[in-house]
């Protein structure tokens, strides 16, 4: 059940909020000398966290109901604009994850768009005022190629 082309079916995108999951964090985390395919998380470590919120510009982010509404309805947007099929999303307090075919698009250009029109509605329902974005610099983009693997993210 593979898919023979050069294009995934879909990909599966997340970003957190700012400031959401720190490196030293308890739950553990990727940095640069953990970020192999199933490699185990960077250890939790008390200095590291203080060390790292210390370094925060402004408070963690978190998306309360009203924020939440604003990013699944501007993802939905993006989606129909762009002629890109969603297949799931689910908008968490700490994290946005969307499973959606692009084609051949890459699948940067659809982290940057969801999160730049995220923060863009958030901010016409008022329910984002700071000048910085809400989300971290970076996400995850997995290239999903056959049905299984796109099953397995919606789920």
């Amino acid at each position: 059940m593979w898919n023979d082309t050069d294009i995934p079916l879909a990909h599966l995108i997340t970003f957190r909020c700012y400031g959401s999951w720190l490196h030293g964090d308890a739950r553990g985390s990727v940095d640069r000398e953990h970020n192999q395919y199933k490699a185990p998380y960077a250890r939790a470590n008390e200095n590291r966290s203080i060390h790292n919120r210390g370094l925060l510009k402004g408070e963690p982010v978190a998306l309360d109901g009203s924020r939440c509404s604003s990013v699944e309805s501007a993802i939905r947007e993006t989606c129909i604009y762009r002629q890109w099929i969603l297949r799931a999303i689910s908008v968490r307090t700490n994290h946005v994850d969307v499973v959606v075919s692009i084609g051949a698009k890459k699948s940067e250009l659809a982290l940057n768009a969801f999160k730049a029109n995220a923060t863009r509605q958030m901010k016409r329902n008022g329910c984002w005022h700071l000048d910085h974005s809400p989300w971290v610099d970076k996400g995850s983009r997995r290239h999903l190629w056959n049905e299984r693997s796109v099953e397995r993210a919606i789920d």
